[in-house]
């Protein structure tokens, strides 16, 4: 191949191409450093979410465990956040249009905290589990307004940026909620010379994680309800057009494309259901781990794998998206049972540090995937539908690990989650493995 100084004429052109790329990237960045308030509000909510969730996360099992529950009931426990979520997904969607999205979220934004403080006092199961379940109801208005919020309150130079900065900000600046969350249980349980994995320190990491949310939350009263343009619900013209036959024939082709989406979707979260839900537990019980160590394990695990999902477009620019999804979930299988079977804490350690980093790599990879293989006006629908597999996998797959790790072994919950990981791209091959562009009625080239 002739290099640049073989052919004088590719200078001038390679300069403009650099010379563009700086224009753009001084122009990106003022955008970016000058952002409306409602955005700034709205980051700093994230951040406070992104600590309760970790906090929560470590601290909640745990402290179920101290009141002398077993697997079973804690992987039942583990969902029940999920099936909140998943029963109040479109009813809270259909909430914020009407009232508008500021009010839903300041809602949640008190609501969550209070379930989440009084699942930290009570102690019977069916209060547990009625706790547990309310406040996946009230969360899911997080989840429901944020990005809408986000993406209404800034223009289309600002947008992608300030959503990259808003996931860093939950996944990665989050992470250090690992650190309090094992920290708080270790200082109380120190002042009341007690264990740190008893029931009163572990008490007080679930109330620290709602005060997170009702401090962080706070700030939300000063937000201002974007206006938004209304949507014409009338049908497009072009499918107007078309003979009731054709248009019965696209709406089949349209769920048939879904379910090829959604099928393999629900087998991932499945399997990481089962092993990232009881993943804290499975460490206390098998290597005899403090809240303390736990929390810098998984705070490292957190922050490098929030960073590392910033490579994911190298990765996209080198291989196809399909190739890259489905090559980390063949390997994350085999990760999943060495974390199950691992003899040494540092082997399980290095397992789920490189299961944590596959993991993040293809979280991004996946939704871009899935966006390309449907038409503009079908992705909301599909990412509504997305939620709903999420909450599904994440709600059977903790029961039946749960019910693995007590009637079987704790690493029987592992060899499921690897077997839901080993069928997840098989399907995807099958489904989309032989096409070199996808296209629906109306739709443009997926790019596989």
């Amino acid at each position: 191949m002739p290099s640049v100084s073989d052919n004088p004429e590719m200078v001038p052109d390679l300069q403009n191409v650099s010379e563009t790329k700086k224009r753009n990237l001084t122009s990106l960045l003022p955008s970016l450093l000058h952002l409306p308030k409602n955005v700034y509000l709205l980051l700093f909510f994230t951040t406070g979410k992104g600590m309760q969730l970790t906090i929560a996360t470590l601290t909640v099992n745990l402290y179920a465990h101290s009141l002398g529950y077993h697997p079973d009931f804690i992987g039942v426990f583990s969902a029940m956040p999920a099936i909140g979520a998943m029963v109040a997904a479109l009813p809270v969607g259909l909430l914020a249009d009407r009232w508008g999205r500021k009010p839903v979220l300041i809602i949640s934004a008190i609501l969550t905290p209070l379930f989440l403080m009084a699942l930290g006092l009570v102690t019977s199961a069916p209060w547990l589990l009625i706790f547990s379940l309310l406040q996946g109801l009230v969360s899911t208005a997080y989840w429901v307004t944020n990005l809408p919020l986000l993406t209404e309150s800034t223009t289309e130079r600002q947008r992608v940026g300030v959503l990259a900065l808003n996931s860093f900000l939950l996944l990665g600046v989050g992470a250090l909620g690992n650190l309090l969350g094992g920290a708080i249980p270790e200082f109380v349980g120190h002042a009341l010379q007690v264990s740190a994995d008893s029931t009163v320190p572990l008490r007080w990491g679930v109330i620290t994680a709602a005060i997170f949310t009702l401090v962080f939350g706070l700030p939300l009263w000063f937000l201002h309800e974007p206006a938004r343009t209304a949507e014409k619900k009338a049908k497009p013209s072009t499918e107007l057009e078309k003979p009731e036959e054709t248009v019965a024939v696209s709406r089949i082709q349209t769920v048939k494309l879904f379910g090829k989406l959604l099928l393999p979707d629900l087998l991932f979260t499945m399997g990481e259901g089962a092993v990232v839900a009881l993943m804290q537990l499975y460490f206390v019980l098998r290597f005899q781990l403090l809240p303390g160590t736990l929390g810098i394990i998984f705070t490292i695990s957190g922050l490098a794998g929030g960073i590392f999902s910033l490579t994911a477009p190298l990765f996209v620019r080198r291989w196809s998206k399909l190739r890259i999804i489905t090559t980390v979930q063949y390997l994350s299988a085999p990760l999943m049972l060495l974390i199950g079977f691992a003899p040494t804490l540092p082997l399980a350690i290095a397992g789920e540090y490189t299961r944590s980093f596959a993991r993040t790599l293809i979280e991004p990879v996946y939704a871009a995937f899935a966006m390309e293989q449907v038409s503009s006006r079908q992705r909301a629908t599909l990412s509504g539908l997305y939620s709903v597999t999420w909450s599904i996998g994440f709600s059977i797959g903790p029961t039946i690990a749960g019910w693995l790790q007590t009637q079987i072994s704790l690493s029987a919950s592992f060899v499921f989650g690897a077997f839901c990981l080993l069928i997840c791209p098989s399907v995807l091959l099958f489904f989309f493995g032989r096409r070199k562009s996808g296209r629906i009625e109306g739709n443009s080239p997926g790019v596989v």
